[in-house]
């Protein structure tokens, strides 16, 4: 009898292997023939050589519907298993066009508005892209999202997430702590929209070995960010060197997305905007585009929308 063993790197085995082993009682009833043992993150099969070669097919089928979707079930399960494959390929190709990633536990992560949909559009036809709007208008978390399909779908290697690491009147010196853990509050909108679209345990996975990397803007200098999508979050708050500093990163094979709202610059009040220099210096440079949000792309709590509106009425008095 032969011997197969198959390791899961990329999955949570427990996610994976379903309540009471359910995904391996059901590979157990389609291979019947073969003997199937799970132990933690390793499947060992014994049988022929052909029912091994064919196991080892489904087994991955399945393991990259799980990855795509974040979830599986008894349904999706038997479809794959009696399936050819071109069924599933026809279904992705289907969903692909609205949702931009499937994230934890199959929640469908989709542009909402219409400029949301432009920043997809965009960012398929550029390679940096500026996303400006006001609070709640989704632009940081729609540029997650992009990032961890180009990740998803091996268009990049890594993924980087950074803001300035502007004080917005507290003083860092007084938080306790080391410094990741003075700065991790300035990076919590980055860290929730992950945690939205990636399982906890490959998320801890992908910071620990890098491949998603989340720091403050200083730290970028000196860097040449290849193969990336890159996000600088809340660039209003960039200087005018700060933000020319980020811009010449970008390396090869790679993709930055830019977003702020020059409405809540927390800078010195004398000090200019990097983000409202380059908006005017780049306007006109092929492979850069800009997309401008307003009070209609708010996908936050209704009452936003109306506080958006009421301070645009105020400050332009």
């Amino acid at each position: 009898m032969n011997e197969r063993v198959i390791e899961l790197e990329e999955v949570n085995p427990k996610d994976f292997f379903g309540a009471h082993n359910s995904t391996i009682e059901q590979l157990k009833r389609y291979f019947p023939k073969l003997k199937i043992v799970a132990r933690g993150a390793k499947i060992k099969i014994y049988g022929a050589v052909d029912d091994l070669d064919e196991f080892e097919i489904r087994l991955e089928r399945l393991i990259r519907y799980y990855e795509r979707y974040n979830k599986l079930d008894e349904n999706s399960i038997e479809r794959i298993l009696t399936s050819t494959g071109n069924e599933e390929k026809t279904t992705a190709a289907k969903n692909a066009k609205d949702v931009l990633v499937h994230g934890v536990s199959g929640k469908l992560i989709k542009a909402q508005t219409q400029n949301q949909r432009k920043m997809v559009s965009l960012m398929a036809k550029n390679d940096m892209l500026f996303a400006v709007g006001p609070a709640g208008t989704g632009k940081t978390y729609t540029a997650v999202a992009l990032a961890v399909k180009a990740l998803k779908e091996k268009e990049v290697r890594r993924i980087i997430l950074t803001r300035p690491a502007v004080e917005s009147g507290e003083n860092l010196g007084f938080l306790p702590g080391d410094l990741k853990e003075k700065l991790d509050p300035y990076m919590q909108p980055l860290y929730d929209g992950l945690r939205d679209m990636i399982p906890h345990e490959r998320l801890e996975s992908y910071l620990e070995k890098g491949v998603i990397q989340i720091a403050p803007l200083a730290f970028m200098r000196g860097r040449t960010l290849d193969n990336a999508f890159v996000i600088l979050d809340e660039a209003q708050n960039t200087t005018h060197a700060q933000m020319k500093m980020f811009l010449t990163r970008m390396g090869k094979s790679a993709k930055f997305i830019i977003t702020g709202d020059p409405g809540q610059i927390d800078l010195p009040r004398k000090q200019v905007s990097g983000l409202k220099e380059s908006l005017l210096a780049l306007k006109d440079i092929e492979g850069i585009a800009q997309v401008y949000l307003d009070d209609k792309d708010v996908v936050r709590h209704k009452l936003v929308k109306k506080i958006i509106t009421a301070y645009k009425s105020i400050e332009t008095e």
